[in-house]
Parts: structure tokens; sequence; C-alpha cells
């Protein structure tokens, strides 16, 4: 389960948080140790979101949004109401998204080819 969904039950002693899955210790639970830090090391699993638009669209509409969506994960309070989720915004240009999504594709492929898991 990811930090968003969970953090209100750690907090209330719902759950134990043994480990965050992402490279780095979450500010808003600084004492649970990362997976990696537990043992697995390089391990790196984080939920992430993206805008995606039609093939084709114009660069300049392309450009457009994406400094509009970068604006707002700037907004004072945008970034505040996500830093209590435990959610991080990380807008990016988009040329490096697509290489951060290939990437990702690539990754979990690989993952999902080494399980040896078959869809029926």
């Amino acid at each position: 389960m990811g930090l968003p969904p969970s953090l209100q039950h750690v907090k209330a002693g719902k759950l134990r948080a043994i480990a965050v899955t992402g490279l780095t210790r979450s500010p808003l639970l600084p004492a649970v140790p990362t997976v990696s830090e537990s043992g697995l090391s390089g391990f790196n699993v984080s939920s992430w979101y993206g805008v995606f638009a039609p093939a084709g669209l114009p660069r300049n509409l392309v450009t457009k949004l994406n400094i509009d969506i970068a604006s707002l994960l700037a907004a004072a309070d945008v970034k505040e109401r996500l830093a209590s989720l435990g959610a991080e915004p990380m807008p990016l240009p988009p040329e490096d998204f697509g290489r951060y999504v290939r990437a990702e594709i690539e990754k979990w492929a690989k993952a999902v080819a080494e399980s040896g898991v078959k869809v029926d």
C-alpha cells in the first residue's frame, strides 16, 4: 500500500510501517527505513502519476500544458497539500517524462518476465 492512503492509519496506530519502498526515507515517517536500508539493496518502487495526451498533439500545446501543470504543482497550497499526503511532485519536461515512462515499462516488463507469471 502506498504512503498517501496508509499514512492516516500508521499515525493512528492501526498499521505499523516497516519500510518505505522509495530510495529515500519519507519526511512524514523519518524513523521508518527504506526497503533498501532493510537489506534489499537498490529496491525502488514508487507510485507515480502523469498526464498523457493524444499522439500528434501540437508541440505548442504540449509545452503549454507542461508549463501550466508545473506551475500548479509549484503553488504553495498545492505543494503543502501533496506533502501532507506523502506525495512528492516531480514535474518533468515532456522528453524526460517520456524517457521515464519507457524506463518504467522496461523495468516492469523485465520483472514480469523474470517472475514467470503467465496470463490465462
